[in-house]
């Protein structure tokens, strides 16, 4: 909207400061004595829009220094929508985004949001009369230019927010005194703040920082160079050691944020004297010692954000005189006593978090009743006892309120239905009485979206009643929490009309009946426990029907808005998780524990977007539906402990059924001994009787197969190719020992007639000399048929994931990625119980070959072989990630799954085979998908991989390419070993020519590499959502390629 308000006053040939006049006039005259006649202000605007055509034409045009560094600039940037700069016409006038002086100089550069990608280049400091820039949310990225900001002798304010610039101010770079507003938060700046940067800007009002990755000490020297000094805003940062005194200097402050850092000790009592203070936030830090009682001298506070820290002792009792503070957040810290008195007496408070602390007292002792604009209270996690106070009642502005974990008793009054804004009410674990006078209260409060009232109402009978609530209550309700509660009786008929319910946990009662098929009517229902109750029957079908968990389009359209405060659905589930939003809770369905029996219907494989599925201690019985391979999107499956069929022998950790110890240790010797004689006897005339009959059968083969088949013919009817697009199907063609190949057509290089034979005579009968290549998933081998085409055929191994018809569909759906930088999957084979892949066949090998292995490969690989392998590769993972589908995420991106052709040109190789093996037999090193040093750190939390784990493994890559490094080298000192913390370790320290390959060094490609290493360097950033997605890591490598020439 004002993007196009924007454009249209530029192409009028209106300039910023004219159309602003313009409207500020307007909207003066409207509201002034004058008449309010409608016809009367555009009148006004057209004198204004004259006059100040008129006095552009007395102006004089733009200065040609300020054009050409201007229209230099802009070469180093695109857009979707260009701007629309011209040479033609005067800057001055028509540019957008451009301001002028009466002199034609430009002060004034305004471009946000306006989706610029590129590097600021130096041209711009040529701007020596600029007053206002901003450049703010756009895709600028890589380092400043050096002396950038002293250059602007005449810079007011500055914005370059919301891109992802990185690197260290540099060194020899310093404000400009008129400076007054710095804002360079949500970038990837890193290195410390030094005084010498700070010490001209005495005039300096605003400075933000947040959301970067500076270190060192936090610089609270800033006050002593302007007293000037309003916000200051260091958050999310790398700063360490004890806040430093200083900020008590800032005598005009007003905001001061230094939360997310590595901060501790006491917080530095001069801050207590600033009396201009509005807001203090320190929040994720390690600060200790008490809240000093000086604090309430800061009359003007209006939020006090402390929590997560390691505070201790009291709530100053005094904090009433703090008469505007709005926020009060000190939860998860070491605070103790009880709250204040005197807290109930700020009539302005609107968010009051005490949760997690060791508060106590009697809660009803306190008089909340004049803090009516309270709109959230969390006083979860703690020591308070007696009942939930009537006086809360009176704060009719309030929406969410936790009262969790603590030793409240009683029953919920009928007074909390004054509270109808209230959306959140958690009072789980307390000793609450009367469940079904609660349901009959709260059903009045008509705006409640989570109710959570696990592990209260101690062995009470659920009721029953189908008139409990009506068919206007609880229509607002997403998620109700009733678990832990020893709930008697079965499920009551009344849920059927919660009509909105996202999230429904009855779990750890003593529910008995069955379950009931009307909760596959709850259409919103995403996640339903019913766990360690005592229910029985069998799985109702009517479940495989939830909306949530059958549809995509269902699935994306949950509402994760409900929850206002952290809440704890599921308080004992079988892998101890507890989520604490809405959205992350898995689509889930938790039955275990209970006495369920008969079939798992094959209906079950309906939910195709459940993630958790457990039915683990019951009594089904029967085989596994083959269905239940259709759950695509499931990340964890318990059938444990219950009676089904199939493989009596299967065992192993996904299966949460561990093997037994097979060593014989626990049996008595003699016993051992006796077992083994007879084993050895039967083993004896087993193999006698197995040997004759095979000799019989092979004998009785051979000379059958030559009776009926002509002597040429044999090895080629015995397995013939099989069309991926044959009308006759896949199983009419599977030979009679079960083996099969499958071949995929493409756009090239089809193989129209290969058998079985072919391969094994290209492969030498897999013999060593043909191995290629070996990795977790297999060996690769190397595959030259009798016309000269060579192929790679990776020969699977480890036990298999998937039984037979899951592998082909997996297959078939690899087979569908389809890039020019991908390794093409031609076909696969089942055979003599292997399983093979294959692949065209990369001549050149793997990356990791080049680089870390052959001799003298990485001198052969120049810098921009290396580029143009970094830009392919991340071609094929884009291709991967947004345009196939299925989208793929690949797992175990690394150097040795990056394979060149015989131009070296770079192929994606090993995409999605970790689905089509058991996480334990695969190359991973650990019990994470992935490889040593290319493992995301998230993944460390969880298991599940992501499209951001991908971006940071690809960033690992990308800095192998630059370094000439592997990622862990055990022979480097131990600050080396690793390469990612290593190149860290010299960017901060501004060494970032080190980092590059020796042999890439001094050969003019050095600015190239060092825009590389910013893109690499956001890929591997510890926090997955500073990481670029590979979309723009692709526009960021094409930009780099796109402007490579000959060495600078």
């Amino acid at each position: 909207m004002i993007m196009d308000n924007k454009d249209s006053r530029h192409q009028s040939g209106l300039t910023y400061h004219q159309f602003r006049a313009a409207m500020l006039l307007t909207s003066y005259h409207s509201s002034s004595s004058l008449p309010h006649h409608k016809s009367f202000y555009p009148i006004i605007l057209i004198v204004v829009l004259l006059l100040s055509s008129i006095a552009t034409i007395c102006h004089a045009s733009c200065n040609q220094l300020d054009r050409d560094s201007l229209l230099s600039f802009s070469v180093g940037i695109s857009s979707p929508s260009p701007l629309n700069w011209s040479s033609s016409v005067d800057c001055c006038t028509l540019w957008e985004g451009v301001g002028c002086d009466d002199n034609g100089r430009v002060t004034t550069l305004w471009l946000p949001s306006r989706s610029l990608f590129g590097n600021i280049t130096p041209a711009i400091a040529n701007l020596s009369k600029l007053s206002q820039l901003s450049l703010s949310n756009n895709r600028f990225f890589g380092p400043l230019p050096d002396g950038f900001f002293k250059s602007f002798s005449s810079l007011q304010i500055i914005d370059l927010s919301y891109n992802r610039l990185s690197g260290r101010l540099p060194l020899s770079d310093r404000l400009p005194s008129p400076i007054k507003t710095v804002n360079l938060s949500s970038n990837h700046f890193n290195g410390t703040i030094l005084s010498s940067f700070l010490e001209p800007a005495i005039n300096l009002e605003s400075f933000d920082i947040s959301n970067n990755s500076f270190s060192g000490p936090i610089p609270s020297f800033i006050c002593s160079y302007s007293a000037a000094v309003r916000v200051l805003d260091f958050t999310s940062n790398d700063f360490r050691g004890q806040m430093p005194q200083g900020f008590g200097s800032c005598s005009s402050l007003v905001t001061l944020r230094a939360g997310f850092n590595h901060l501790s000790g006491f917080i530095p009592d001069d801050i207590y004297s600033v009396s201009t203070l509005q807001e203090i936030s320190l929040p994720g830090n390690k600060f200790s010692g008490p809240i000093p009682e000086s604090i309430v001298n800061l009359v003007n506070l209006r939020i006090l954000a402390l929590y997560g820290n390691e505070l201790t002792g009291l709530i100053p009792q005094d904090i009433g005189r703090l008469s505007r503070l709005e926020q009060l957040l000190l939860h998860i810290n070491n605070l103790n006593g009880t709250v204040p008195p005197s807290l109930m007496t700020c009539t302005r408070l609107t968010v009051l978090n005490l949760r997690v602390n060791f508060l106590e007292g009697e809660l009803s002792g306190l008089d909340f009743s004049n803090l009516s604009r309270l709109g959230i209270i969390d006083l979860g996690n703690n020591f308070f006892t007696g009942s939930i106070p009537q006086s809360l009642f009176s704060c009719r502005s309030l929406t969410a309120i936790r009262l969790a974990t603590n030793y409240l008793t009683g029953d919920i009054l009928p007074g909390i239905t004054s509270l109808q804004a209230l959306s959140f009410l958690s009072v789980s674990n307390n000793s609450l009485t009367n469940f079904a006078g609660a349901i009959e209260v709260l059903k009045g409060c008509k705006n409640l979206t989570t109710l959570i009232l696990t592990k209260n109402f101690y062995n009470e009978t659920l009721p029953d009643n189908g008139n409990l609530i009506g068919s206007e209550d609880f229509q607002n309700l997403q998620i109700l929490g009733l678990g832990g509660c020893n709930f008697t009786g079965q499920i009551p008929t009344w849920l059927v009309k919660l009509g909105r319910v996202e999230v429904l946990d009855l779990s750890m009662n003593q529910i008995t009946g069955k379950i009931p098929g009307w909760l596959g009517t709850l259409q919103n229902l995403f996640y339903l426990d019913l766990s360690q109750n005592f229910l029985y029957g069998g799985f109702p079908v009517e479940l495989t029907q939830l909306q949530r968990l059958a549809s995509q389009e269902a699935a994306d359209q949950v509402d994760r808005s409900a929850l206002e405060l952290p809440v704890f659905v599921q308080p004992n589930n079988a892998s101890n998780q507890q989520y604490n939003l809405l959205s992350n809770l898995p689509p889930a369905i938790y039955l275990g524990n209970n006495n369920l029996d008969g079939n798992i219907p094959t209906e079950i494989g309906q939910l195709k977007y459940i993630h958790v599925l457990d039915l683990s201690k019951n009594n089904f019985t029967g085989n596994i539906p083959e269905t239940i391979s259709n759950l695509t999107n499931l990340e964890k499956l318990d059938l444990s402990a219950n009676n089904l069929s199939g493989n009596p022998g299967l065992c192993g950790q996904i299966l949460q059924h561990p093997c037994p110890d097979r060593s014989g240790t626990t049996q008595p010797s003699a016993v051992r001994k006796t077992a083994k004689r007879k084993i050895l006897i039967g083993l004896i005339l087993g193999i006698s009787f197995g040997i004759a009959f095979t000799v019989i059968i092979i004998a009785f083969w051979i000379f059958s197969k030559r009776r009926i088949l002509p002597r040429g013919d044999a090895e080629k009817n015995d397995l013939e190719i099989v069309s991926y697009n044959s009308t006759s199907g896949l199983s009419a063609e599977i030979g009679k020992d079960n083996s099969m190949l499958v071949m995929f057509p493409t756009n090239k290089d089809q193989i129209n007639d290969l058998t079985i034979f072919d391969i094994l005579r290209a492969t030498n009968n897999f013999n060593q000399a043909n191995i290629v290549g070996c990795g977790g998933f297999g060996l690769v081998y190397k595959a030259t048929l009798a016309d000269g085409t060579t192929l790679a055929v990776k020969k699977l191994s480890g036990d298999m994931g998937l039984i037979e018809r899951e592998f082909k569909a997996e297959v078939e759906v690899l087979s569908t990625a389809q890039h020019e930088n991908l390794v093409s999957l031609q076909g696969y084979c089942v055979h003599d119980g292997c399983r093979l892949l294959i692949y065209s066949y990369m001549q050149n090998g793997s990356l990791d070959y080049w680089l870390h292995e052959k001799t003298d490969g990485a001198s052969l690989l120049d810098w921009p072989t290396r580029l143009k392998i970094a830009q392919g590769a991340s071609c094929g993972l884009a291709y991967m990630h947004q345009i196939c589908e299925p989208h793929i995420v690949h797992r175990d991106i690394k150097s040795s799954n990056i394979l060149l052709d015989e131009k070296f040109k770079a192929h994606v190789a090993d995409f999605g085979l970790s689905r089509m093996i058991l996480p334990y037999q695969t190359h991973v090193t650990t019990e994470l998908v992935g490889t040593l040093g290319y493992i995301p750190p998230e993944y460390s939390q969880s298991w599940i991989a992501t499209l951001r784990g991908d971006v940071y493994s690809f960033g690992v890559v990308m800095l192998e390419l630059l370094a000439g490094r592997r990622p862990v080298d055990m022979s480097k000192p131990k600050m080396s070993r690793e390469l990612v913390v290593w190149v860290h370790l010299m960017r901060n320290e501004g060494k970032q020519e080190e980092i590059f390959d020796p042999i890439l060094r001094d050969k003019g490609f050095e600015e190239d590499m060092l825009q590389v290493l910013d893109v690499a360097c956001m890929c591997v950033s510890q926090n997955p959502f500073k990481r670029p997605t590979i979309a723009e890591v692709v526009e960021w490598l094409n930009r780099v390629v796109s402007n490579q020439g000959a060495p600078k």
